[in-house]
């Protein structure tokens, strides 16, 4: 199955034991068009790695957050500049001044698993 949907893991990590990395790894084997963010590792799976939001330049159908609210709130201006169609706060990420945020910006968000959606098949919903 081939998904043109560019989903962004933002937190992306190349330890095979974290989630984000678990996450990459399901959303590829979906067939999703996966970006991994991680300005300290140059791949992650296979895929090159982006730096920052910024450098992303195509739409976003899912943002998945895998960094903690203290630097996720230091990146909400970025994250809103991407205007991606939704925003998925795995467990640990939730930030109330980051959901206000994309209420104010009008960008859905769920706190709900990436990995349980993907599995559920709620993911694409």
């Amino acid at each position: 199955m081939i998904n043109n949907k560019a989903v962004v893991v933002l937190g992306a990590s190349p330890k095979t034991s974290r989630y984000s990395n678990m996450a990459v790894r399901q959303l590829k084997s979906n067939g999703f068009r996966v970006i991994p963010v991680n300005p300290g590792h140059s791949n992650v799976e296979g895929l090159e790695t982006v730096s920052r939001l910024s450098e992303i330049e195509e739409p976003v159908h899912t943002l998945t957050l895998y960094l903690s609210p203290v630097w996720s709130e230091r990146i909400a201006e970025d994250i809103l500049n991407l205007k991606p169609d939704r925003v998925i706060f795995n467990p640990g990420t939730e930030s109330y001044i980051l959901r206000e945020s994309l209420n104010n910006s009008g960008i859905p968000y769920i706190e709900a698993c990436t990995l349980v959606m993907l599995s559920t098949g709620q993911f694409s919903n």
